[in-house]
Protein backbone atom coordinates (compact mmCIF):
# COMPACT_ATOMS: atom_id res chain seq x y z
CA UNK A 1 0.00 0.00 0.00
CA UNK A 2 0.90 3.40 -1.01
CA UNK A 3 1.18 6.09 1.65
CA UNK A 4 -1.01 8.65 2.15
CA UNK A 5 -0.18 11.97 0.48
CA UNK A 6 -1.25 15.55 2.24
CA UNK A 7 -0.78 19.12 1.94
CA UNK A 8 -1.62 22.21 2.90
CA UNK A 9 -4.29 24.31 1.10
CA UNK A 10 -5.53 27.99 2.08
CA UNK A 11 -9.23 27.94 2.24
CA UNK A 12 -9.40 31.55 1.00
CA UNK A 13 -7.50 31.47 -2.11
CA UNK A 14 -6.97 27.85 -2.63
CA UNK A 15 -2.84 28.30 -2.37
CA UNK A 16 -0.74 24.88 -1.71
CA UNK A 17 1.87 24.44 1.02
CA UNK A 18 4.18 21.52 1.46
CA UNK A 19 3.57 22.43 5.23
CA UNK A 20 1.35 24.51 7.56
CA UNK A 21 2.25 28.38 7.17
CA UNK A 22 0.56 31.22 9.63
CA UNK A 23 0.36 33.89 6.82
CA UNK A 24 -0.80 32.73 3.55
CA UNK A 25 1.71 34.41 0.57
CA UNK A 26 -0.70 34.40 -2.11
CA UNK A 27 -3.44 36.44 -0.05
CA UNK A 28 -1.52 37.41 2.97
CA UNK A 29 -4.44 36.03 5.40
CA UNK A 30 -3.47 34.53 8.45
CA UNK A 31 -4.44 31.18 9.27
CA UNK A 32 -6.30 29.94 6.53
CA UNK A 33 -4.04 26.62 6.10
CA UNK A 34 -5.63 23.46 6.47
CA UNK A 35 -4.11 19.98 5.64
CA UNK A 36 -5.70 18.15 2.71
CA UNK A 37 -5.15 14.87 1.21
CA UNK A 38 -4.23 14.89 -1.80
CA UNK A 39 -3.20 11.28 -2.75
CA UNK A 40 -4.89 8.48 -1.07
CA UNK A 41 -5.90 4.71 -1.50
CA UNK A 42 -9.52 3.76 -2.58
CA UNK A 43 -10.44 0.93 -0.16
CA UNK A 44 -13.14 -1.92 -2.14
CA UNK A 45 -15.77 -0.81 0.54
CA UNK A 46 -16.30 2.33 -1.32
CA UNK A 47 -19.09 1.81 -3.82
CA UNK A 48 -19.21 5.10 -4.94
CA UNK A 49 -15.98 6.21 -5.53
CA UNK A 50 -15.13 7.08 -9.45
CA UNK A 51 -17.40 7.23 -12.41
CA UNK A 52 -18.14 3.89 -14.63
CA UNK A 53 -17.39 5.33 -18.02
CA UNK A 54 -14.73 7.30 -19.73
CA UNK A 55 -15.84 10.55 -20.46
CA UNK A 56 -15.31 11.68 -23.93
CA UNK A 57 -15.82 15.27 -25.79
CA UNK A 58 -19.58 15.46 -27.96
CA UNK A 59 -19.68 18.05 -30.54
CA UNK A 60 -22.84 20.31 -28.82
CA UNK A 61 -25.20 19.47 -31.48
CA UNK A 62 -25.13 15.60 -30.93
CA UNK A 63 -25.80 15.66 -27.35
CA UNK A 64 -29.40 14.33 -26.83
CA UNK A 65 -31.64 16.50 -24.49
CA UNK A 66 -33.06 14.57 -21.49
CA UNK A 67 -36.35 15.71 -19.77
CA UNK A 68 -36.21 15.65 -15.99
CA UNK A 69 -39.45 14.39 -14.56
CA UNK A 70 -39.60 16.23 -11.32
CA UNK A 71 -40.54 14.51 -8.04
CA UNK A 72 -43.68 16.65 -7.11
CA UNK A 73 -43.35 16.74 -3.14
CA UNK A 74 -46.24 17.13 -0.83
CA UNK A 75 -44.78 19.83 0.65
CA UNK A 76 -45.89 22.96 -1.58
CA UNK A 77 -44.04 25.13 -0.22
CA UNK A 78 -40.95 22.42 -0.87
CA UNK A 79 -41.44 22.36 -4.23
CA UNK A 80 -41.77 25.92 -4.80
CA UNK A 81 -38.07 26.92 -3.86
CA UNK A 82 -36.96 23.91 -6.14
CA UNK A 83 -38.34 25.36 -8.95
CA UNK A 84 -41.44 23.06 -9.10
CA UNK A 85 -40.49 19.64 -7.64
CA UNK A 86 -37.47 17.90 -7.03
CA UNK A 87 -35.04 16.42 -9.69
CA UNK A 88 -33.96 13.19 -10.10
CA UNK A 89 -29.86 12.77 -8.69
CA UNK A 90 -30.03 16.45 -7.65
CA UNK A 91 -27.90 17.43 -4.31
CA UNK A 92 -29.69 19.39 -2.34
CA UNK A 93 -27.96 21.28 0.89
CA UNK A 94 -29.92 22.51 3.74
CA UNK A 95 -28.31 24.80 6.49
CA UNK A 96 -29.91 26.90 8.76
CA UNK A 97 -29.40 28.29 12.45
CA UNK A 98 -29.38 25.41 15.36
CA UNK A 99 -33.12 24.46 16.47
CA UNK A 100 -34.69 26.70 13.68
CA UNK A 101 -36.37 23.04 12.46
CA UNK A 102 -34.38 21.58 9.73
CA UNK A 103 -34.24 18.22 10.91
CA UNK A 104 -37.89 18.58 11.50
CA UNK A 105 -38.79 19.59 8.52
CA UNK A 106 -37.26 17.02 6.57
CA UNK A 107 -38.21 14.19 8.41
CA UNK A 108 -41.91 15.65 8.26
CA UNK A 109 -41.29 15.41 4.16
CA UNK A 110 -39.43 11.79 4.59
CA UNK A 111 -42.99 10.61 6.77
CA UNK A 112 -45.09 12.21 4.31
CA UNK A 113 -43.81 10.79 0.87
CA UNK A 114 -45.61 7.67 1.09
CA UNK A 115 -44.94 6.36 -2.57
CA UNK A 116 -41.84 7.18 -2.01
CA UNK A 117 -38.79 4.46 -0.32
CA UNK A 118 -37.15 7.11 1.65
CA UNK A 119 -33.53 6.32 3.73
CA UNK A 120 -32.91 8.84 6.64
CA UNK A 121 -29.86 8.35 8.12
CA UNK A 122 -28.97 10.68 11.32
CA UNK A 123 -25.49 10.96 12.82
CA UNK A 124 -26.76 13.25 15.30
CA UNK A 125 -29.60 10.90 17.32
CA UNK A 126 -30.80 7.72 17.75
CA UNK A 127 -33.42 5.72 16.34
CA UNK A 128 -35.90 6.21 19.80
CA UNK A 129 -35.79 9.76 19.13
CA UNK A 130 -36.50 9.92 15.80
CA UNK A 131 -39.33 7.86 16.39
CA UNK A 132 -40.68 10.08 19.13
CA UNK A 133 -40.14 12.99 16.90
CA UNK A 134 -41.95 11.17 14.19
CA UNK A 135 -44.62 10.17 16.02
CA UNK A 136 -45.36 14.12 17.51
CA UNK A 137 -45.75 15.30 13.40
CA UNK A 138 -47.82 12.15 12.13
CA UNK A 139 -46.02 8.80 10.92
CA UNK A 140 -48.03 7.75 7.33
CA UNK A 141 -45.06 6.51 5.75
CA UNK A 142 -44.32 2.76 6.04
CA UNK A 143 -41.47 2.74 3.68
CA UNK A 144 -39.41 5.41 5.79
CA UNK A 145 -36.49 3.85 7.10
CA UNK A 146 -34.03 5.18 9.99
CA UNK A 147 -30.62 4.73 10.11
CA UNK A 148 -28.24 6.12 12.79
CA UNK A 149 -24.34 6.14 11.27
CA UNK A 150 -21.68 8.44 10.60
CA UNK A 151 -19.26 6.25 8.30
CA UNK A 152 -20.07 6.94 4.66
CA UNK A 153 -19.00 3.47 3.56
CA UNK A 154 -21.76 1.38 5.58
CA UNK A 155 -24.08 4.10 4.40
CA UNK A 156 -23.62 3.14 1.10
CA UNK A 157 -23.68 -0.53 2.25
CA UNK A 158 -27.23 0.46 3.87
CA UNK A 159 -28.61 2.11 0.63
CA UNK A 160 -27.62 -0.53 -1.73
CA UNK A 161 -29.71 -2.37 0.15
CA UNK A 162 -32.63 -0.70 0.97
CA UNK A 163 -32.24 0.81 -2.54
CA UNK A 164 -33.94 4.07 -1.39
CA UNK A 165 -35.76 6.88 -3.68
CA UNK A 166 -34.91 9.58 -1.70
CA UNK A 167 -32.03 9.72 0.78
CA UNK A 168 -31.78 12.21 3.72
CA UNK A 169 -28.69 12.97 5.86
CA UNK A 170 -28.27 14.86 8.85
CA UNK A 171 -25.77 16.20 9.03
CA UNK A 172 -23.30 16.00 6.57
CA UNK A 173 -20.30 17.50 9.33
CA UNK A 174 -21.42 14.20 11.28
CA UNK A 175 -20.06 11.88 8.79
CA UNK A 176 -16.36 10.62 8.09
CA UNK A 177 -14.61 8.63 5.52
CA UNK A 178 -12.34 5.74 6.30
CA UNK A 179 -9.96 6.91 3.34
CA UNK A 180 -8.85 9.83 5.64
CA UNK A 181 -7.48 10.27 9.01
CA UNK A 182 -8.95 13.35 10.47
CA UNK A 183 -11.95 13.48 12.51
CA UNK A 184 -15.66 13.94 11.67
CA UNK A 185 -16.43 17.71 10.56
CA UNK A 186 -13.19 18.75 9.26
CA UNK A 187 -12.22 20.38 6.12
CA UNK A 188 -11.29 17.13 4.26
CA UNK A 189 -14.09 14.89 6.07
CA UNK A 190 -16.47 17.11 4.47
CA UNK A 191 -15.32 17.73 0.71
CA UNK A 192 -15.01 13.96 0.29
CA UNK A 193 -17.92 12.84 1.91
CA UNK A 194 -19.78 15.21 0.09
CA UNK A 195 -17.99 14.24 -3.34
CA UNK A 196 -19.12 10.70 -2.77
CA UNK A 197 -22.53 11.20 -2.32
CA UNK A 198 -22.38 13.78 -4.82
CA UNK A 199 -21.15 11.16 -7.32
CA UNK A 200 -23.63 8.26 -5.70
CA UNK A 201 -26.55 10.55 -6.61
CA UNK A 202 -25.86 11.05 -9.98
CA UNK A 203 -24.82 7.24 -10.79
CA UNK A 204 -28.23 6.70 -9.24
CA UNK A 205 -30.78 9.37 -9.58
CA UNK A 206 -31.79 9.16 -6.24
CA UNK A 207 -32.08 12.82 -5.02
CA UNK A 208 -30.08 13.69 -1.71
CA UNK A 209 -30.50 15.97 1.02
CA UNK A 210 -27.83 16.92 2.90
CA UNK A 211 -28.27 19.16 6.48
CA UNK A 212 -25.73 21.65 7.31
CA UNK A 213 -24.56 23.65 10.06
CA UNK A 214 -23.85 27.32 9.89
CA UNK A 215 -20.98 29.14 11.66
CA UNK A 216 -21.44 32.43 13.72
CA UNK A 217 -21.76 34.70 11.32
CA UNK A 218 -24.48 32.95 9.67
CA UNK A 219 -22.91 31.12 6.56
CA UNK A 220 -22.66 27.70 5.89
CA UNK A 221 -20.22 25.45 7.93
CA UNK A 222 -17.48 24.05 5.74
CA UNK A 223 -15.14 24.65 3.06
CA UNK A 224 -16.71 27.19 0.33
CA UNK A 225 -16.46 24.72 -2.02
CA UNK A 226 -19.46 22.85 -0.49
CA UNK A 227 -21.82 24.91 -1.84
CA UNK A 228 -20.05 24.65 -5.38
CA UNK A 229 -20.71 20.90 -5.76
CA UNK A 230 -24.17 20.59 -4.76
CA UNK A 231 -27.00 21.65 -7.37
CA UNK A 232 -29.11 23.37 -4.78
CA UNK A 233 -28.46 25.72 -1.36
CA UNK A 234 -31.43 25.78 0.73
CA UNK A 235 -31.65 28.24 3.91
CA UNK A 236 -34.11 27.82 6.14
CA UNK A 237 -34.06 31.21 8.34
CA UNK A 238 -36.63 32.77 11.50
CA UNK A 239 -36.46 33.60 14.76
CA UNK A 240 -36.67 31.99 17.81
CA UNK A 241 -39.43 34.65 18.80
CA UNK A 242 -41.67 33.98 16.34
CA UNK A 243 -43.50 31.18 15.45
CA UNK A 244 -43.11 31.66 11.32
CA UNK A 245 -39.66 30.33 9.34
CA UNK A 246 -38.83 31.23 5.99
CA UNK A 247 -37.05 28.91 3.48
CA UNK A 248 -34.85 30.68 0.91
CA UNK A 249 -32.75 29.22 -1.88
CA UNK A 250 -29.53 30.84 -2.55
CA UNK A 251 -28.41 28.52 -5.35
CA UNK A 252 -30.63 26.38 -7.37
CA UNK A 253 -29.60 24.74 -10.66
CA UNK A 254 -33.01 23.81 -11.55
CA UNK A 255 -34.83 26.84 -10.96
CA UNK A 256 -35.19 30.24 -9.84
CA UNK A 257 -33.46 31.46 -6.39
CA UNK A 258 -36.10 34.30 -6.02
CA UNK A 259 -38.77 31.98 -4.21
CA UNK A 260 -39.86 31.97 -0.41
CA UNK A 261 -41.60 29.21 1.36
CA UNK A 262 -43.05 30.24 4.64
CA UNK A 263 -43.77 28.08 7.28
CA UNK A 264 -45.97 28.09 10.79
CA UNK A 265 -43.79 26.05 13.73
CA UNK A 266 -46.25 24.33 15.72
CA UNK A 267 -46.05 21.88 18.26
CA UNK A 268 -47.09 19.11 15.54
CA UNK A 269 -44.54 20.13 13.47
CA UNK A 270 -43.96 22.85 10.37
CA UNK A 271 -47.48 23.87 8.96
CA UNK A 272 -47.81 25.45 5.48
CA UNK A 273 -48.36 28.69 5.44
CA UNK A 274 -50.53 29.43 1.64
CA UNK A 275 -51.40 33.13 2.34
CA UNK A 276 -49.06 34.33 4.14
CA UNK A 277 -50.27 38.31 3.67
CA UNK A 278 -52.98 37.23 6.21
CA UNK A 279 -50.58 36.53 8.94
CA UNK A 280 -48.16 39.23 8.15
CA UNK A 281 -51.05 42.01 8.37
CA UNK A 282 -52.11 42.59 11.95
CA UNK A 283 -56.20 42.46 12.43
CA UNK A 284 -57.14 45.46 14.84
CA UNK A 285 -60.18 46.87 15.34
CA UNK A 286 -59.02 50.46 16.25
CA UNK A 287 -57.28 52.53 13.88
CA UNK A 288 -53.50 53.17 14.79
CA UNK A 289 -51.24 56.10 13.50
CA UNK A 290 -48.15 55.26 11.46
CA UNK A 291 -49.52 51.47 10.33
CA UNK A 292 -49.32 51.37 6.20
CA UNK A 293 -49.80 48.09 4.19
CA UNK A 294 -47.39 47.61 1.28
CA UNK A 295 -47.45 45.00 -1.73
CA UNK A 296 -44.17 43.03 -2.28
CA UNK A 297 -43.07 40.48 -4.05
CA UNK A 298 -41.05 37.01 -2.90
CA UNK A 299 -40.16 35.19 -5.98
CA UNK A 300 -43.60 35.27 -8.28
CA UNK A 301 -45.47 35.40 -4.71
CA UNK A 302 -47.34 38.31 -3.71
CA UNK A 303 -47.02 39.48 -0.37
CA UNK A 304 -48.96 42.25 1.62
CA UNK A 305 -46.75 43.22 4.66
CA UNK A 306 -47.43 45.99 7.33
CA UNK A 307 -45.24 48.56 7.74
CA UNK A 308 -44.68 50.39 10.90
CA UNK A 309 -43.05 53.47 11.70
CA UNK A 310 -42.49 55.54 14.55
CA UNK A 311 -41.67 59.00 14.47
CA UNK A 312 -40.57 61.22 17.72
CA UNK A 313 -39.11 64.19 18.84
CA UNK A 314 -34.89 63.49 19.42
CA UNK A 315 -34.48 63.32 23.24
CA UNK A 316 -30.68 64.15 22.80
CA UNK A 317 -30.17 66.51 20.23
CA UNK A 318 -29.33 63.79 17.60
CA UNK A 319 -31.85 62.13 16.12
CA UNK A 320 -31.81 58.23 15.54
CA UNK A 321 -32.49 56.19 12.24
CA UNK A 322 -33.38 52.82 13.52
CA UNK A 323 -34.95 50.01 11.49
CA UNK A 324 -36.46 46.39 11.07
CA UNK A 325 -36.53 43.96 8.24
CA UNK A 326 -35.46 47.26 5.56
CA UNK A 327 -32.19 48.52 4.87
CA UNK A 328 -31.40 51.94 6.87
CA UNK A 329 -29.87 53.60 3.82
CA UNK A 330 -32.81 53.45 1.98
CA UNK A 331 -34.98 54.88 4.68
CA UNK A 332 -32.46 57.64 5.22
CA UNK A 333 -32.57 58.36 1.78
CA UNK A 334 -36.69 58.12 1.65
CA UNK A 335 -36.64 60.75 5.07
CA UNK A 336 -34.07 62.78 2.88
CA UNK A 337 -36.50 63.18 0.07
CA UNK A 338 -39.77 64.08 2.27
CA UNK A 339 -37.66 66.69 3.94
CA UNK A 340 -36.05 68.54 0.39
CA UNK A 341 -39.25 67.86 -2.00
CA UNK A 342 -41.75 67.55 0.19
CA UNK A 343 -40.69 70.05 2.98
CA UNK A 344 -41.72 67.52 6.11
CA UNK A 345 -39.08 68.51 9.25
CA UNK A 346 -37.82 65.10 9.96
CA UNK A 347 -34.46 66.41 10.50
CA UNK A 348 -34.72 66.69 13.70
CA UNK A 349 -36.95 63.80 15.04
CA UNK A 350 -36.50 60.14 16.13
CA UNK A 351 -37.63 57.36 13.40
CA UNK A 352 -37.72 53.79 14.04
CA UNK A 353 -39.27 51.68 11.24
CA UNK A 354 -40.32 47.78 11.23
CA UNK A 355 -41.52 45.33 9.21
CA UNK A 356 -44.20 43.23 10.75
CA UNK A 357 -43.54 39.30 11.08
CA UNK A 358 -40.23 39.29 11.39
CA UNK A 359 -39.68 39.13 7.51
CA UNK A 360 -36.53 41.17 5.67
CA UNK A 361 -37.90 43.44 2.51
CA UNK A 362 -35.71 44.56 -0.48
CA UNK A 363 -38.28 45.35 -2.97
CA UNK A 364 -38.30 49.18 -3.85
CA UNK A 365 -42.10 48.64 -4.55
CA UNK A 366 -42.27 49.16 -0.15
CA UNK A 367 -40.93 52.86 -0.58
CA UNK A 368 -44.46 54.31 -1.06
CA UNK A 369 -45.58 52.32 2.09
CA UNK A 370 -42.69 53.56 4.29
CA UNK A 371 -43.17 57.59 3.47
CA UNK A 372 -46.99 56.82 4.49
CA UNK A 373 -46.10 55.02 7.34
CA UNK A 374 -43.51 57.64 8.25
CA UNK A 375 -45.78 60.89 7.71
CA UNK A 376 -48.94 59.13 9.57
CA UNK A 377 -46.40 58.87 12.70
CA UNK A 378 -45.06 62.04 12.61
CA UNK A 379 -48.82 63.54 12.18
CA UNK A 380 -50.44 61.07 14.13
CA UNK A 381 -52.88 60.50 11.86
CA UNK A 382 -53.91 56.95 11.17
CA UNK A 383 -53.91 55.42 7.07
CA UNK A 384 -57.26 53.81 6.77
CA UNK A 385 -57.61 50.35 6.76
CA UNK A 386 -58.82 49.57 3.43
CA UNK A 387 -55.80 51.39 1.51
CA UNK A 388 -52.75 49.38 -0.10
CA UNK A 389 -49.83 51.13 -1.58
CA UNK A 390 -47.17 49.88 -4.08
CA UNK A 391 -44.65 52.25 -5.88
CA UNK A 392 -41.24 52.99 -6.18
CA UNK A 393 -39.81 57.03 -4.89
CA UNK A 394 -37.05 58.59 -6.66
CA UNK A 395 -35.10 61.00 -5.82
CA UNK A 396 -37.26 63.85 -6.76
CA UNK A 397 -40.09 63.00 -5.15
CA UNK A 398 -41.85 61.37 -7.67
CA UNK A 399 -43.79 58.12 -7.47
CA UNK A 400 -42.15 55.40 -9.82
CA UNK A 401 -43.71 52.08 -11.42
CA UNK A 402 -42.91 49.06 -10.14
CA UNK A 403 -42.88 45.62 -12.12
CA UNK A 404 -45.57 42.86 -12.13
CA UNK A 405 -48.30 45.94 -10.66
CA UNK A 406 -51.07 43.56 -11.61
CA UNK A 407 -49.98 40.61 -9.32
CA UNK A 408 -49.77 43.09 -6.78
CA UNK A 409 -52.67 45.01 -7.58
CA UNK A 410 -55.10 41.33 -8.04
CA UNK A 411 -53.19 40.23 -4.12
CA UNK A 412 -54.89 43.66 -1.97
CA UNK A 413 -58.03 43.07 -4.13
CA UNK A 414 -58.32 39.29 -2.99
CA UNK A 415 -57.70 40.38 1.13
CA UNK A 416 -60.42 42.96 0.45
CA UNK A 417 -58.91 45.99 0.05
CA UNK A 418 -60.99 48.70 -1.48
CA UNK A 419 -58.03 51.13 -2.68
CA UNK A 420 -54.56 50.60 -3.92
CA UNK A 421 -52.28 53.52 -4.56
CA UNK A 422 -49.81 52.71 -7.35
CA UNK A 423 -47.74 54.96 -9.48
CA UNK A 424 -49.41 57.29 -12.33
CA UNK A 425 -46.75 55.61 -15.14
CA UNK A 426 -47.75 52.31 -14.96
CA UNK A 427 -48.49 51.40 -18.41
CA UNK A 428 -51.43 49.31 -19.54
CA UNK A 429 -53.36 49.36 -15.88
CA UNK A 430 -57.02 50.41 -16.82
CA UNK A 431 -59.50 50.39 -14.07
CA UNK A 432 -62.55 48.45 -15.80
CA UNK A 433 -59.85 45.47 -15.58
CA UNK A 434 -59.96 45.59 -11.53
CA UNK A 435 -62.86 45.86 -8.70
CA UNK A 436 -60.84 47.75 -5.99
CA UNK A 437 -60.68 51.44 -7.05
CA UNK A 438 -56.65 52.35 -8.25
CA UNK A 439 -55.64 55.38 -7.05
CA UNK A 440 -52.75 56.87 -9.35
CA UNK A 441 -50.23 59.42 -7.96
CA UNK A 442 -47.22 61.13 -9.77
CA UNK A 443 -45.68 63.37 -7.01
CA UNK A 444 -45.71 62.06 -3.33
CA UNK A 445 -47.86 65.61 -2.61
CA UNK A 446 -50.58 63.80 -4.39
CA UNK A 447 -50.50 60.62 -2.35
CA UNK A 448 -50.76 62.85 0.98
CA UNK A 449 -53.63 63.90 -0.34
CA UNK A 450 -55.35 60.87 -1.31
CA UNK A 451 -54.34 59.23 2.20
CA UNK A 452 -55.09 62.50 4.59
CA UNK A 453 -57.03 64.69 2.81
Amino acid sequence: MSKVKSAYFCQNCGHEAPKWLGKCPSCSEWNTFVEEIIEKNIPSVVAFSSSSRNAKPQAIHTIENQEHVRLMLKDAELNRVLGGGLVPGSLILFGGEPGIGKSTLLLQMAVDEEKLNVLYVSGEESEQQIKMRAERIGLTNQHCYILTETNIQNIFKQAEETQPELLIIDSIQTLYSTQIESSPGSISQVRECTAQLLRYAKQTGVPVFLIGHITKEGSLAGPKVLEHMVDAVLQFEGDRNHVYRLLRSIKNRFGSTNELGIYEMLGSGLRQVENPSEILITNTDSSLSGISIGATLEGMRPILVEVQALVSSAAYGTPQRSSTGFDGKRLNMLLAVMEKRCGFKLGAKDVFLNIAGGIKIDDPAIDLAVVAAVLSSNTDLPIPKNIALSAEVGLSGEVRPVNRIDQRISEAEKLGFEKIVISKYNKGIEQQNFKIELVKCGKIDEVVRALFG
